[in-house]
């Protein structure tokens, strides 16, 4: 399985998930970049303008501030604190700290470089 996001710089976006997921790259070309999440989970980076290949961009809107994000990643760790902080670090916008869920888990929210939400838990 493999989570597909759209980004407006793969260079900038590849660099930012490099020091949020503290890992490098399985794949890194033009046009892709591939993290290795799990055996069977990939984080897939593609630039927007891949998706002129695939679907009519008309009817594409990039997410602004305050209305419905394109993705949310739900990213289980052991110490999603840490996640959050180096996400914050390499440039993305703090959304929620951690805090216990009703579910007796553990989560912190935060926007990447180019809108999507990430959540971090345990």
């Amino acid at each position: 399985m493999m989570i597909l996001i759209f980004v407006e710089n793969q260079k900038k976006s590849r660099d930012f998930y490099k020091e949020v997921l503290d890992m490098e790259p399985f794949m890194d070309v033009p046009g892709i970049t591939e993290f290795k999440l799990a055996d069977n989970m990939l984080l897939g980076i593609m630039p927007s303008e891949g998706l002129k290949n695939m679907m009519d961009l008309k009817a594409i809107k990039h997410w602004e501030e305050g209305s419905t994000p394109k993705c949310q990643i739900y990213l289980p760790v052991d110490e999603p604190d840490e996640y959050y902080k180096r996400a914050i670090k390499a440039g993305g916008k703090g959304i929620m700290e951690g805090k216990p869920t009703p579910w007796g888990g553990y989560i912190c929210y935060c926007m990447d470089l180019d809108g999507n939400l990430l959540a971090f838990a345990r």
